[in-house]
């Protein structure tokens, strides 16, 4: 029974290391490494400062630029996304402003702030577009996959772990019944958990690195029924409006896909991936 027990602990345990050592060296970065190269910049210079300075004084043109060099040079962050997205708000250009708060949402999906702004943002846009209905346990699910980045739940990982140990501890070497009844629901409960925080990581990995999602940039846009000029106009959208890629494929033309089904095409120069 030991053995068993021992074997995998030991099974588990080279997949949670695998997970985190996934999310610390992809080539994606992380709102972990975000963070910590922004806090290093800034100890080192007065970036991201001169930035809030800006937009505190309503020069919300010098500090667009302060938080784009700032994104380029040190990294993102979920923070400058968020400033980012609060100053083209201010400037009027939704679409960039959508574009930013999905960015930060993606590095930090528990920010209530983030959500918020993105809505009113929205609301600010021609196209007025309805939420599709979903199950109530899937909703709850996305909640609470949402509630946490993909860093924060390779650290619940780590810690349910290190618990997990501990309470199989008690349960095989306690002498005490009750110890042993303990240990043996904690374990349960923790390996529940320990599952469920690396798959839920992965999730919120895959969607940092396979980014389908995108915004158009343009103020209107005529999808086609074909990847060309000559294709039948099937609908039009409008600047702002948030949009699945479908088909990747082509260089010029994107495929894309909208929340009632729809499908058609338009040039790649009208939308951004977030």
């Amino acid at each position: 029974m030991k053995k068993i027990i021992f074997l995998v602990l030991s099974i588990l345990c080279s997949f949670n290391l695998s997970a985190q050592d996934s999310l610390a060296t992809d080539s994606v970065q992380s709102s972990r490494t975000a963070r910590r190269e922004f806090s290093a910049a800034k100890i080192e210079n007065a970036t991201k400062a001169q930035g809030d300075s800006a937009y505190i004084r309503n020069d919300f043109a010098s500090a667009i630029q302060i938080y784009e060099s700032l994104l380029e040079t040190k990294g993102v962050a979920a923070e400058v996304y968020y400033n980012l997205g609060n100053s083209y708000y201010k400037i009027g250009n939704m679409s960039r402003a959508i574009l930013n708060y999905e960015r930060a949402l993606l590095l930090n999906p528990g920010d209530s702030d983030i959500r918020s702004n993105l809505e009113i943002a929205r609301s600010k846009t021609v196209d007025k577009v309805d939420a599709a209905p979903e199950l109530f346990f899937v909703t709850w699910t996305n909640s609470l996959i949402n509630c946490m980045g993909a860093d924060a739940w390779a650290k619940c990982g780590v810690a349910s772990f290190i618990l997990l140990i501990v309470a199989l501890y008690f349960f095989i070497f306690s002498k005490k019944i009750v110890l042993k009844k303990i240990g043996f629901i904690a374990s349960i409960s923790l390996l529940v958990i320990l599952v469920l925080s690396n798959v839920f990581a992965a999730h919120q990995k895959d969607r940092l690195i396979n980014r389908s999602d995108a915004i158009i940039m343009t103020p209107s846009v005529t999808v086609k029924s074909t990847p060309n000029e000559s294709g039948t106009d099937l609908f039009i959208i409008h600047e702002g409006r948030k949009v699945s890629i479908k088909d990747n494929s082509m260089k010029e033309w994107k495929e894309i896909k909208l929340e009632d089904g729809n499908v058609g095409w338009i040039k790649a120069a009208d939308l951004e991936v977030i």
